[in-house]
């Protein structure tokens, strides 16, 4: 048993024998019928039989479905800045993350499209309790990481992760994404835990720490939906946090979660691809200052380009007005949509209750703060 074991995605070698495991699942079944409707007699499930590699299984079986998530949960993917990415070369895509599925699946679809080097991406060990959910994300290149941990097994459980990163990127030539925090960002800011950064160290031996950095080709990535298809589902956490209480996650909330995200009404997606960290973590190095300064000041500089890349839909501009009472960004949106808007509110939450109002409106303004932040910080600068 190799010490990633625990962690990896499936090898090509195992990928036959574990789609035979699952083509007859119900879930399995749903999810082909949805991605291929026109398919009558099940030719899916003979050409599945046949795929021998994750990259014909994400090709063929996971990028149509996505391509009918699309089509029937949204109004359209834009992209900006995947041209600075070289083919064949692997990065480190350090990224907001709103979407359990969609954010990671979304950047592989146009990788792929693109010609570029898909990833193996991060995901939490909480959402693949169930046998199927397990087989299936590590069918779809996923690697986990585990919750829940503390002491000396969070630390061994980080250093294997952050050397299964290592491997990924500098061995294998495989890109890795990886969330700028542990878990979903669920009040709309966008903001990168130090401790992430520190996690992908623990596997650099031969150089400096910091430097790895530079290495392993950090690129922030920034995806935004104007709608949250899991806004709702958000709020009640969010309430818990505001009141200092501990919150406890129902049976199947996380599934609930996953299921709401693809099927959800997103409207417009937008995904940047913000540059690669070399300019920056250079000039990071050449102060003085610890190992943890260097990390701090590298987290800032990876929250200011997630936030300059992203994309601000009128949901957006009219939550920061509604919740500040004011008109600042009435030019950025029109009447129908800001009816459609205050619609939606009415039918995802108790539009009574100022709590709700204010944990949903908020989600939504954030990301225009930080963007006022980041033109502030701009201006104190120049």
């Amino acid at each position: 048993m190799t010490k990633f074991d625990q962690i990896r995605p499936f090898y090509d070698a195992e990928a036959n024998a574990a789609i035979l495991e699952i083509v007859n699942n119900p879930m399995l079944i749903a999810m082909m019928e949805f991605s291929f409707p026109e398919d009558k007699t099940g030719q899916w499930k003979e050409l599945m039989k046949r795929t021998h590699s994750l990259r014909d299984f994400q090709i063929n079986f996971i990028y149509p479905g996505l391509m009918k998530v699309l089509e029937r949960s949204s109004d359209g993917l834009s992209t900006s800045g995947f041209e600075i990415l070289e083919p064949n070369t692997a990065y480190l895509f350090i990224s907001n993350h709103r979407d359990i599925i969609l954010d990671t699946s979304l950047l592989n679809a146009c990788l792929y499209e693109k010609g570029l080097v898909m990833t193996t991406s991060a995901i939490g060990d909480n959402l693949i309790k169930k046998p199927f959910l397990k087989t299936l994300s590590r069918l779809n290149r996923n690697f986990a990481i585990r919750r829940g941990l503390k002491g000396r097994e969070l630390l061994e459980s980080s250093q294997i992760a952050s050397e299964y990163i290592s491997n990924s990127l500098l061995h294998e030539n495989r890109s890795v994404w990886i969330a700028q925090r542990e878990g979903r960002t669920k009040d709309g800011n966008d903001v990168t835990q130090k401790g992430v950064l520190r996690m992908l160290t623990l596997a650099e031996k031969d150089t400096d720490a910091f430097q790895y950095f530079k290495k392993i080709k950090v690129v922030p990535v920034s995806i935004s939906y104007e709608y949250d298809p899991t806004d709702k589902l958000k709020i009640p956490q969010l309430i818990a946090k505001a009141r200092d209480e501990k919150y406890i996650k129902s049976e199947n909330e996380d599934f609930l979660n996953l299921m709401r995200g693809i099927i959800g009404t997103k409207k417009r997606i937008h995904l940047s691809i913000n540059g690669v960290l070399d300019k920056e973590i250079d000039e990071i190095d050449q102060k003085d200052g610890s190992l943890s300064d260097k990390l701090s000041d590298l987290a800032t500089v990876i929250d200011q380009k997630i936030w300059d890349g992203y994309r601000l839909w009128p949901s957006n501009f009219i939550a920061h007005d509604m919740l500040h009472q004011k008109n600042e960004f009435a030019e950025e949106y029109n009447r129908e949509e800001k009816e459609a808007f205050e619609k939606r509110i009415k039918e995802k939450i108790d539009s009574k209750n100022p709590e709700e109002v204010h944990n949903y409106l908020a989600m939504y303004a954030n990301p225009v703060s930080n963007k006022k932040q980041l033109s502030t910080t701009s201006s104190s600068g120049s």
